[in-house]
């Protein structure tokens, strides 16, 4: 019960707590304090006032999660409470409350690019196979490749 998320063996001994084993065993099988155990009961009849604040914010964090069809992050619900809400909140609390609720942003897959590319440039055929000159620097003829070296492109003429 060591990766147990400790509130969550409190609501379990809070469940077994009537049965025929005592909360002091429940608490030493469990691993935690029985003063601890106390203490969260007392939180759970009495919440603080942050406790409040949080059951709203939790409430606001759904609302987006919702609304952008689960695509956001802890930084961007974060951003998104601050313009709707005028919010000024901590991403790590943002965070811890995303992380309590069980939501995780959905991770897009990258789309490929289509956009524009170089055109290809197609020059006329002026020697049209007559490769035979009369006299020096007539005829000049050049073609343009590209090599990929390294991850680099290296052009050859």
């Amino acid at each position: 019960m060591e990766s147990v998320p400790t509130h969550k063996k409190f609501t379990i001994i809070h469940e077994m707590a009537g049965n025929l084993i005592s909360i002091q065993e429940l608490c030493k099988i469990a691993g935690v304090s029985r003063i601890g155990y106390y203490n969260w009961v007392k939180r759970q009849k009495h919440p603080s006032q942050k406790q409040l604040e949080d059951e709203q914010l939790k409430k606001k964090i759904e609302e987006c999660h919702k609304k952008r069809k689960g695509i956001y992050g802890y930084r961007r619900v974060k951003v998104w409470l601050k313009r709707k809400y005028k919010l000024n909140i901590n991403h790590k609390r943002v965070q811890r409350l995303m992380k309590e609720m069980g939501i995780r942003a959905v991770i897009r897959k990258k789309r490929p690019y289509y956009g524009k590319k170089e055109p290809y440039v197609i020059s006329d055929n002026h020697l049209n196979r007559e490769f035979h000159a009369s006299k020096p620097n007539e005829k000049w003829v050049t073609d343009i490749t590209y090599l990929i070296f390294n991850g680099q492109k290296l052009y050859l003429s």
